[in-house]
């Protein structure tokens, strides 16, 4: 863990307002949002309401300056905004809040006694009780049965490897050192985990109030998303358990088990991701989502319902072009709620399932990214029709606001007010524009900072979304605010290929990626420019992920940029789809086909076949242990650059997978050394 001195004295000297940007405005320092201002944010997540809609339980988070980590409690509070407190908090941390059907207890994991477990608290008393003792296994997909006498739930079960070779024995005080690691599978480590344990992900079962988990599946296959029939008999759950799963990752289906005993039997067949089994209340339908498997790059995920025995099965709003998830049925009976994202805001959604119509009921549905303005978030919904849901807007984080149906929606938590209230931030203007290459409509966000002046000429950071199949938003971004606070515009897009746009414009990029993102982008840094209140002789350019081979491309193709900082790439196609974590996706859904056979079309999207061209000055910043695009693939970059003497230097993030931020002194150092890089060719004296 870093010292609370290094950051201080990074910030001290790499952080303080471009002089010219704050005599202009007449601001302090302190008068915006800082670096430190980081270790002070909250946020909600997972808010579960009740069943009678009276009270909402949601995990508070925020961050432990002292620990350099994520910390989490539960709060409780009326729906009217009153009664908020604490159920538990302290040096542990909390989550998965479940209510039991009848709203008397409340489920959650915490890691209070130790170990990550299943707790208990009755509501009336306030008594808790530690529902389970697992020794090395951390219990998710929690679930009540209908009747409250039973949790379903999903935990890993290890599996042991036979070795391929017996050694002599050590003499006695011998260090051979650490046994060899065998590899055998196609999928064997992951980012944020590492080497993956051998093992598979199964369902179980435990009685409500405690014991030893029972297991219900089994087999060289991972199960989850457990569902219970309405007669609490059996279980439904999500599976691909075809003979070759490992070779076909979006091909899962929902299955049937009974808690008796016996195989499951699978209800769906098609090829292509079956979800999200969500049964209705009378027990004779089951929703779900997916789609059928075109093997595309970006496939829009539709939602079906069919009878409980798998049979019936028939599309429901299949004129609705947007993405369905988080399925909850109405407790008549006669639709679903759902979240959906649309123009890049996160929305939460009502189908009838008979007529198909959708209905819109809430917006800005936070997202969960306190860095990066990314869709995501969660909402629960009661049995009378009360939902909660994280909300977020780009002056505060996600807080927790509810609605009902034909009522909008009110917010209820006010978790910055303390911080945020008193500091300027920057404000932003969402902007539309034209692509320059077939005339598309783009969408996108200036974020203008404090104290705006449109006649003052200020830097321009161009700050460039992952995925690529997501979308930024209209959302809190902490990492964009501080880009802002010293006196930059900052500009952000949803280029083609960003989701919630619908199939088509998420499928221009097809085996085309990342080619006329390009021009999507230079178009927009145009639009702005336009406006008169950006130097064109001082624009910047950054992003991460896909934002990262983007930026690698955008210098590679001009040289308008002064200076480019680079973020956790994929800079060579060919040697990113046989080395992430992903191996079977990509090449099968991204590229034109194995890259030995297509080596052509895999180089000619590949940044590092330009990076002859690149002049711009240009910093790669990677996680030392980045499994998803490893960090191979910044250092190639590194190396081509080096080579040809472009001004380049390349920070590496130790212990860091691809979330370089998951730590906030990292989400700090990050933007101050962006910031640093700029600064250093002519961003200052704004």
């Amino acid at each position: 863990m870093k010292t609370q001195v290094a950051v201080l004295a990074g910030v001290l000297a790499l952080f303080a307002m471009a002089p010219g940007a704050r005599a202009q405005s007449g601001m302090r320092a302190e008068d915006t949002f800082q670096p430190l201002d980081v270790f002070q944010l909250e946020w909600a997540s997972d808010p579960e309401i009740s069943p009678d809609g009276r009270q909402v339980v949601f995990v508070r988070q925020g961050y432990d300056i002292m620990k350099d980590d994520t910390r989490s409690a539960l709060w409780i509070m009326n729906v009217d905004g009153t009664g908020m407190r604490a159920l538990g908090s302290g040096d542990q941390s909390y989550g998965s809040p479940r209510w039991s059907p009848d709203g008397g207890r409340l489920l959650f994991v915490s890691n209070k006694g130790g170990s990550r477990q299943l707790w208990m608290r009755w509501m009336d008393t306030g008594q808790e009780a530690e529902l389970t003792h697992l020794a090395d296994q951390s219990p998710s997909g929690i679930t009540w049965s209908p009747d409250g006498k039973w949790i379903a739930l999903t935990m890993f079960v290890a599996q042991a490897q036979k070795p391929m070779i017996t050694m002599p024995p050590e003499p006695k005080g011998a260090d051979w050192g650490p046994p060899w690691r065998v590899i055998d599978r196609l999928h064997y480590r992951q980012d944020e985990i590492g080497w993956l344990p051998r093992g598979y992900t199964h369902v179980f079962v435990l009685p409500a109030e405690g014991g030893t988990p029972r297991q219900i599946t089994f087999g060289d296959y991972n199960d989850g998303s457990p569902a219970w029939s309405a007669d609490g008999k059996s279980l439904f759950f999500v599976s691909d358990r075809h003979e070759d799963w490992q070779y076909d990752p979006a091909n899962s289906e929902i299955y049937e088990v009974s808690l008796a005993g016996g195989e499951p039997h699978a209800l769906t067949s098609r090829q292509g991701p079956d979800n999200e089994p969500t049964v209705s209340p009378d027990g004779r339908l089951i929703a779900y989502t997916g789609y059928d498997d075109k093997y595309v790059g970006y496939q829009v995920t539709h939602l079906y319902v069919m009878n409980r025995d798998g049979s019936g099965k028939r599309e429901v709003a299949g004129s609705f072009d947007r993405d369905f998830r988080g399925l909850s049925w109405s407790r008549d009976g006669k639709g679903l709620f759902f979240q959906y994202d649309d123009q890049g805001d996160t929305k939460i959604g009502y189908v009838d399932v008979s007529t198909g119509k959708v209905t819109k009921l809430a917006d800005h549905v936070g997202g969960l990214s306190i860095g990066r303005p990314y869709g995501g978030g969660s909402y629960s919904v009661s049995n009378t029709g009360v939902y909660a849901f994280t909300h977020s807007l780009p002056d505060h984080p996600a807080d927790v606001a509810v609605g009902s149906q034909g009522r909008p929606e009110r917010r209820i938590t006010y978790l910055n007010a303390d911080l945020l209230d008193h500091k300027t931030l920057a404000t932003s203007e969402e902007i539309h524009f034209k692509s320059s290459y077939d005339g598309r409509d783009i969408q996108g966000w200036i974020l203008k900072p404090p104290h705006f002046d449109p006649s003052h000429k200020y830097p321009l950071i161009l700050e460039i979304h992952g995925g690529p199949f997501a979308n930024y938003g209209d959302r809190f971004a902490a990492e964009d605010q501080l880009y802002a606070a010293p006196g930059n515009v900052v500009l952000y897009l949803n280029p083609r290929g960003s989701t919630s746009y619908g199939a088509e414009f998420g499928n221009l990029i097809d085996r085309d990626y990342p080619d006329h993102d390009f021009d999507d982008l230079m178009s927009g840094v145009d639009a702005v420019v336009a406006k008169g209140y950006v130097d064109p002789s001082r624009l910047y350019v950054t992003g991460g992920s896909g934002g990262g081979v983007l930026t690698a491309w955008i210098v590679g193709h001009t040289d308008r940029f002064k200076a480019a900082v680079v973020q956790k790439p994929v800079i060579n196609w060919y040697s990113f789809v046989l080395n992430s974590d992903e191996i079977p996706f990509f090449y099968k859904y991204w590229m034109p086909g194995l890259p030995w056979d297509n080596l052509q079309k895999y180089m000619a999207r590949s940044p590092i076949s330009y990076a002859g061209n690149v002049k711009t000055p240009t910093m790669l910043i990677t996680g030392e242990e980045d499994h998803r695009t490893p960090t191979d693939e910044a250092e190639q970059f590194y190396g081509a650059l080096k080579i040809r003497k472009v001004p380049t230097v390349m920070v590496k993030v130790p212990d860091s997978g691809h979330e370089i931020s998951l730590k906030p002194s990292n989400l700090v150092e990050k933007t101050v050394y962006v910031l640093a890089w700029f600064r250093k060719w002519g961003m200052s004296g704004g």
